[in-house]
C-alpha cells in the first residue's frame, strides 16, 4: 500500500474540519457541512460510471431496500466521504497512489458520528480486501476500478487476516455497508437527494454529541446496528 504525504496532510485537515464542525455545536451545523461537501465536491468519479455523490446516495438507496439498520444506511451514505477531502486528484489508484481515504473519512467522522457510523466506514475497504480472500467469485465480481485499488490497499485477505477481522465489533455493518458499496454504481438511477437524508445525519449527530456531554441519551434515539445485521450475511 502506498504512503503519500498528501494524504496524512488531507488528514490532519480533515480533522480540523470536524472540529470546526464539533464547535459549531449543533447536529444541523454537521448536517450543513455534510450536504455542502456534497454539493461541492459530490462530482468526482474515481474510474468508475457515476459520480461520488450518486454513488453514495444509491449505496444509501441499497441498504434501506435491505432492510438494514438506520445506522448502516447512514454509514453507507457516507462510505466514500474521505475521497471528497482530499485533492490528490481522480486518478490516484491509476498512478499507484491509494489514498486511504476510509481512514480519512472516518477521522473526519469520528467527533462528529458514534462508532456505529464511523467504524464501518473505516472498514469498508478491509471488508473488500476480506471478502476478496473469502470468494474468488466476488473478487471477480468487482469493478475494475475497485479492482485496481485492491492491488494498493493489500490485496485479498489470507486466513489469520480474515479471522482477525471477523473479531471487529462492527464487522457485520462493514460487510453490509461494502456489498452496498459495489452494487452502487449504476448510471442514470433515481434515487433521493442528499437533504433527504438530514433527518438521519441530525439523528445520529445528535447521538454522538449527548455522547459527549456525558448524558445519558435517549433511548428511542439509540440505534444499535447489530439488530439489523445477519451474521450470516456476508
Amino acid at each position: 500500500m502506498s504512503a503519500n504525504p498528501a494524504a496524512a496532510a488531507a488528514a490532519s485537515a480533515a480533522a480540523a474540519s470536524a472540529a470546526e464542525a464539533v464547535a459549531a455545536g449543533t447536529p444541523t451545523a454537521i448536517a450543513d457541512a455534510i450536504v455542502v461537501l456534497f454539493a461541492e465536491r459530490g462530482g468526482r468519479h474515481y474510474g468508475e460510471n457515476v459520480t461520488e455523490h450518486e454513488h453514495a446516495l444509491q449505496c444509501a438507496a441499497l441498504a434501506e431496500r435491505a432492510g438494514d439498520s438506520p445506522a448502516v444506511v447512514l454509514a453507507a451514505l457516507l462510505h466514500d466521504i474521505g475521497h471528497l477531502l482530499h485533492d490528490l486528484g481522480e486518478l490516484i489508484a491509476e498512478v499507484g497512489v491509494d489514498a486511504r481515504h476510509e481512514e480519512l473519512g472516518a477521522e473526519w467522522l469520528t467527533n462528529l458520528f458514534p462508532p456505529e457510523i464511523v467504524e464501518p466506514v473505516r472498514l469498508h475497504v478491509a471488508a473488500k480486501r476480506y471478502l476478496c480472500g473469502h470468494s474468488a467469485r466476488y473478487a471477480a465480481s468487482l469493478s475494475a476500478a475497485s479492482t485496481t485499488s485492491l492491488r494498493l490497499q493489500g490485496g485479498p485477505m489470507n486466513d489469520a487476516e480474515r479471522d482477525d477481522f471477523e473479531r471487529r465489533p462492527h464487522f457485520h455493518a462493514a460487510i453490509r455497508v461494502r456489498l452496498h458499496d459495489d452494487h452502487g454504481k449504476v448510471a442514470g438511477l433515481a434515487t433521493k437527494s442528499i437533504v433527504d437524508y438530514r433527518p438521519l445525519i441530525e439523528q445520529f449527530a445528535q447521538v454522538a454529541q449527548t455522547a459527549r456531554s456525558g448524558r445519558v441519551p435517549d433511548q428511542a434515539a439509540v440505534v444499535n446496528d447489530a439488530g439489523a445485521t445477519d451474521p450470516q450475511r456476508p
